[in-house]
């Protein structure tokens, strides 16, 4: 059994320093995780120009690919990572800022703006709407309020997705919109957070993707 916090692998060219459980790059992860097997990817096309990812969906942040899928409908692009393993899916988080799946980060870069959601801890039932998109952010917050969630900026700024290298604001405007949903709340969202669990959505998950949908863009704004 390794019992090292880091494990060190070496190639003919470069060394690799790889934090077991805190993934810094895709390329990192798929020495270690097969796909298929430990993750899924899922990614299919809308025509609204903007897409609604969740980097950390299935077992790595539970809920989260669900909503995205939801909320992105058949109006917008839809990316999710999706963690499969029976255990240990933590183990496939890769930070936002170093997100750099392939076929993510071109759906991204395509698209005008990126809804990305995430999960955070915390038994309060809460989301914190962040990102460099100030307008879409406010209306997101404001229609979430509107339909009674606690809803506001976050008081960590690691979770306020302001960073220019966070996925959400890699899209073609710069300026995307990232959502982080606490344990709590998404636990009101289906029977229970399992995989089973999350088959059953609650009038919580539905009146929140509604809340979403009311306020994205739906008129086509891509570049071809």
């Amino acid at each position: 059994m390794l019992d090292r916090k880091w494990i060190q692998v070496t190639f003919s060219c470069y060394i690799l320093d790889v934090h077991m459980g805190n993934y810094r790059s895709y390329q990192q992860l798929i020495i270690w995780e097969q796909e298929g097997r430990d993750f899924s990817i899922h990614a299919r096309e809308g025509s609204s120009g903007m897409a609604v990812i969740a980097p950390h969906g299935g077992g790595i942040e539970p809920g989260t690919m669900e909503l995205a899928e939801a909320i992105a409908g058949s109006a917008h692009s839809l990316y999710c990572f999706e963690g499969i393993k029976r255990a240990g899916n933590s183990d496939l988080h890769i930070a936002s800022g170093y997100f750099d799946e392939p076929m993510g980060v071109t759906m991204v870069r395509r698209s005008r703006t990126v809804l990305a959601v995430h999960g955070c801890k915390g038994n309060q039932e809460v989301v914190y709407v962040g990102g460099l998109d100030i307008d879409l952010r406010e209306k997101i917050r404001l229609s979430l309020i509107q339909a009674g969630f606690n809803a506001g900026l976050s008081p960590r700024a690691e979770l306020e997705g302001k960073s220019t290298k966070n996925i959400c604001n890699r899209c073609r405007s710069g300026k995307g919109v990232q959502l982080e949903i606490s344990k709590g709340l998404r636990k009101n969202m289906f029977k229970d957070l399992t995989r089973e669990g999350r088959k059953n959505r609650t009038t919580v998950f539905h009146t929140f993707v509604s809340a979403l949908r009311d306020v994205l863009p739906r008129s086509p704004n891509r570049e071809r």
